[in-house]
């Protein structure tokens, strides 16, 4: 099964987001993922924009690359904070990470 199929979005667009009160800094996400995921001075992870800007607002979003989608997924599995938010674009459903059903 692939991980769209797990997810059930088929094509569908999908976002993430980190929620940086719950982020350990252990980086992680950065190593799986370093075109979508930075750490910051602060020694947070935050997710960065598709032109490589460091996106630092509570809650900011940035689409996921297809081709990338298995190493984001794979970072909220394995983020030890569990701060990771993988959701569906049309409907803001989790699809992985701590709040998906």
């Amino acid at each position: 099964m692939t991980v769209q199929e797990e997810a059930g979005t088929g094509a569908e667009a999908l976002e993430v987001w980190i929620d940086q009160d719950l982020c350990t800094g252990d980086g992680i996400c950065v190593q799986y993922a370093p075109e979508v995921f930075e750490l910051d001075i602060d020694g947070l992870a935050y997710v960065k924009s598709p032109g490589d800007e460091l996106l630092q607002a509570p809650g900011a979003t940035t689409p996921v690359p297809l081709p990338l989608l298995t190493d984001v997924v794979d970072s909220a599995k394995e983020c030890p904070g569990d701060c990771i938010h993988v959701r569906r674009v049309s409907d803001r459903v989790e699809v992985f990470g701590p709040d998906a059903e």
